[in-house]
């Protein structure tokens, strides 16, 4: 679901600032788009009420990255007693001109796929900033 239709307390509001935050502090050269999604009958499948899913888009093709855009999805968990969400998974898709050039997830291996994977470097920062949503959303005391 778009990040900007999850935006429905402070608490999320805080959250989604900072996995913006996190992504563009290692990623200085794009900008988030907290409404990846458009309205229509292709992409009503993917609006999932517990998934926040932002795009990040790069003025030029990224080279370390392969790609101009990544759209994350922020699989959650919400514990509606407690009014807390926790993460459960991330996903990173990495596109050019519509096409998908590949893909990442934090189930089991943390390891990309594609055609066109990022280099190393690129890979370890996204990496990174995956590990430290999971710390943002799963850790009471983190400070991001």
């Amino acid at each position: 679901m778009n990040a900007f239709e999850q935006i429905k307390s402070l608490t999320m509001i805080s959250k989604i600032e900072a996995i913006v935050y996190l992504f563009t502090s290692e990623f200085p050269e794009c900008f988030a788009d907290l409404k990846p999604w458009a309205k229509n009958d292709e992409t009503k499948q993917f609006n999932d009420p517990n998934s926040i899913d932002i795009g990040f888009h790069f003025g030029n093709p990224n080279c370390s990255c392969q790609c101009r855009s990544i759209l994350m999805q922020v699989k959650i968990h919400r514990d509606l007693e407690q009014e807390a969400y926790k993460a459960v998974e991330i996903e990173l898709s990495g596109y050019e001109a519509l096409q998908e050039q590949w893909q990442f997830s934090t189930i089991e291996s943390w390891e990309f796929s594609g055609a066109s994977k990022p280099k190393s470097e690129a890979q370890e920062l996204l990496k990174k900033v995956c590990y430290q949503i999971l710390q943002l959303f799963n850790n009471p005391q983190s400070k991001f």
